[in-house]
């Protein structure tokens, strides 16, 4: 990857973004975020910024995506829900952090695109499912921990309900284009906000329980 960038450079964005788990870092370090964009951006894949992937969609900053990981507090076991596969880089990050990810990605050839990228680069403890990610996936969970990449004023209700008791779920909230990536956890009623991660733009989340579909 040496011809497209140095990795080194991403993980100095990232820590200086404020991302302080040396797990991160390391997976930062050690997944090659350009294997997991479209093969005529790799050259930019170690700039710490957004880079555009088909139906219109765009990959999150990765010092955005680090610090989101981070919230979680991924413990290297338990199941995590993504919402919003993309490319695969955040789903590879997820999957050296904790025992299996569980990706749903709502257009097929994005979702087959990450499947191939995780592929080549041997994660096996992640699957991606064409969904929607509103619906979350009932049949695995509950789960640890769900990351949500994309905007929607409040959590789903299918998301909540999926999340074990205790744990952490990340999304930002807002109406798409101007948010607040905020991280929750399950409380013995329903989720507790704990603090916002970072201000950001995010596409809208679409599905059932979000925006409708356009």
């Amino acid at each position: 990857m040496d011809s497209v960038g140095d990795p080194e450079q991403l993980v100095r964005a990232v820590a200086a973004a404020g991302v302080g788990d040396p797990r991160v870092l390391d997976a930062v370090r050690t997944v090659p975020r350009a294997g997991f964009v479209p093969p005529h951006l790799a050259w930019r894949a170690y700039q710490d910024a957004p880079l555009p992937i088909p139906r219109g969609q765009v990959t999150t900053q990765p010092s955005l995506v680090a610090r989101m990981v981070e919230a979680l507090g991924l413990t290297g076991s338990g199941r995590v829900l993504e919402v919003g596969a993309g490319y695969g880089w955040q789903t590879a990050l997820l999957a050296r952090l904790c025992g299996f990810v569980w990706a749903v990605e709502r257009f097929a050839d994005v979702a087959e695109a990450a499947r191939e990228n995780l592929a080549r680069f041997g994660v096996a403890n992640a699957e991606v499912v064409e969904g929607d990610g509103t619906e979350g996936l009932s049949e695995h969970a509950p789960y640890d921990a769900i990351l949500v990449a994309a905007a929607f004023p409040s959590v789903p209700r299918p998301l909540e309900e999926q999340l074990v008791a205790g744990g952490r779920l990340v999304q930002p909230v807002g109406p798409g284009g101007r948010e607040e990536v905020v991280l929750f956890e399950k409380g013995p009623r329903n989720l507790v906000r704990l603090q916002v991660v970072a201000g950001a733009s995010f596409v809208k989340l679409h599905g059932m329980y979000a925006f409708p579909e356009e």
